[in-house]
């Protein structure tokens, strides 16, 4: 089966505003806009292609850096992204009248001052950071799912600033790919759009001009923009988007489409430790059990995906729940359970994954009804979506959020414990069951980019967030050796932040 790449993409970009706290579709209006700018400008149908993409991807990565944002600014992970993306940094009065207010809001004071001095001592230098980290999780996910080098390229310098001083890599001016500069114009405009209307997107266009953004786009914009944003409030843009991507249109078929639910699977993953590689593990042990139950090959393939695909609505719960190293209160509960319906509704915006969504979106329901978030009953669930829920109660033994992880054996018999009891379906466990104990171990001959049995190991340590001085700790080496080793590392897998090589390692299941 071969589907249109950009309706499942539009969907999916939805990650990103969930890890943005944006109001769902900003990344497809952004894209929008985007390209009714850059065919104002004149650009050919391949670049005009390429911002479409761009676009789209732009914000996918932002969840990468989650763990170490948390850690600085008292679990607000998501927080800072928002605030980040309203602030002008370059300009001292909005760093203190638009971020610092709007980071702080609604905590109490002792949280305040915390966050204050975070801000004022980390912010400054955790830019950099974080856009490394989210513009190559971007560019590396559209390489692996297919995307071509004008993508790749301009999403590793969507976040430079046209003066030098932003983004991570110091690049200005022209040596900006014009994708990338057209696609900050444009979610710039989109921002501020919807928080004072075209006015208000208008002077901030032409405010930033010369510093954050291209003063040739931003005149682009000054002439075309209200006509743009006029047209972007009278479109039905969840269903009218598709129509902006410029033929020859590019399709996929179903190993394609698998690969995108990983790549999008195991960007939310890198949330948290604790969830590492249990896209990997749900997709393969879905693909398994599905096929033990004696599903169909068309449907198994929606199986898997749903299950690679469960959790991506945790891109919008902050990671003081989700790394919270105790149990939840009702709140936090509250907040936590809503990750499935976040799933449900992001899918579900893509008309071909419209089973992968209903399937995904139940992984949390239970026969009894005991379950979340709609409190279905077994004979209202689809035997496909009691399947996943069946594999992710087994990864919820192994990849446990607090406490430590359960062999495979004690995993099932927890599975087991819980059909027992009548919470999950008894055919759906035992299809899990049979897929853990009989499945084989694979036999590693050959590292992916030519790493050492070494360098693997270094790279484990570098997923878990260790430092360098703490890697040759764990190594028993000098600071300066696993230091080598961390470098040598990241030139072979062509990466230079912890969280793309965190990705690498999922991908290629060396975690």
């Amino acid at each position: 089966m071969q589907i249109r790449l950009a309706e499942p993409l539009i969907a999916l970009s939805g990650i990103g505003d969930l890890g943005r706290e944006r109001k769902t579709g900003a990344a497809a209006r952004s894209c929008f806009i985007a390209c009714r700018l850059a065919r104002a400008m004149g650009l050919p149908d391949p670049d005009v292609q390429d911002v479409f993409y761009t676009a789209l991807l732009q914000h996918v990565g932002c969840v990468g850096y989650a763990q170490e944002t948390a850690a600085i600014f008292s679990g607000r992970d998501i927080e800072m992204n928002r605030v980040g993306s309203l602030t002008d940094f370059a300009d001292p009065a909005d760093f203190f009248n638009t971020f610092i207010p709007e980071l702080t809001a609604g905590t109490d004071i002792l949280t305040k001052i915390r966050l204050i001095a975070a801000a004022l001592t980390q912010a400054p230098k955790l830019g950099p950071t974080i856009h490394r980290a989210s513009c190559e999780i971007a560019s590396v996910t559209a390489q692996r799912i297919g995307l071509g080098p004008g993508v790749v390229v301009a999403l590793r310098n969507v976040e430079e600033w046209y003066d030098g001083k932003g983004g991570y890599q110091g690049v200005s001016g022209t040596d900006i790919p014009v994708v990338a500069r057209i696609v900050l114009t444009a979610m710039t405009a989109m921002t501020f759009h919807e928080l004072g209307g075209a006015d208000a997107a208008q002077r901030v266009v032409t405010q930033r001009a010369g510093k954050q953004l291209d003063p040739a786009t931003a005149v682009a914009f000054a002439v075309h923009g209200r006509e743009i944003l006029n047209a972007l409030d009278a479109a039905d843009v969840e269903s009218e988007l598709v129509a902006e991507e410029p033929e020859p249109f590019v399709h996929v078929d179903d190993d394609r489409l698998d690969e995108i639910a990983l790549a999008f699977g195991q960007i939310v993953d890198l949330k948290t430790p604790a969830a590492y590689g249990t896209s990997r593990s749900a997709f393969d042990l879905a693909d398994r059990a599905a096929t033990v139950m004696g599903f169909d090959r068309r449907e198994v393939g929606r199986i898997r995906r749903a299950a690679a695909l469960r959790d991506i609505g945790k891109a919008a719960v902050s990671n003081r729940v989700l790394a919270k190293p105790a149990a939840l209160n009702r709140s936090e509960e509250d907040e936590y359970e809503l990750h499935a319906l976040h799933t449900q509704r992001v899918l579900a915006r893509a008309t071909d994954l419209s089973a992968e969504a209903e399937l995904a979106s139940v992984h949390h329901e239970r026969e009894d009804g005991s379950g979340y978030f709609r409190g279905l009953r077994g004979e209202s669930i689809a035997q496909g979506g009691k399947l996943i829920a069946a594999v992710d109660a087994y990864l919820e033994g192994t990849h446990p959020r607090v406490g430590e992880p359960l062999p495979p054996q004690a995993a099932c018999q927890q599975l087991q414990q819980l059909a027992g009891r009548g919470a999950l379906d008894s055919e759906a466990t035992r299809a899990v069951v049979v897929a853990v104990t009989g499945a084989e171990v694979p036999v590693r001959r050959d590292w992916p980019a030519a790493l050492t049995e070494r360098q693997v190991e270094v790279l484990r340590h570098i997923a878990r967030g260790l430092s360098n001085k703490q890697i040759a700790a764990a190594l028993v080496v000098s600071p300066r050796t696993a230091e080598h080793h961390v470098q040598d590392i990241y030139q072979k897998i062509g990466v230079s932040s912890r969280a793309a090589a965190t990705l690498f390692a999922m991908q290629h299941r060396l975690l």
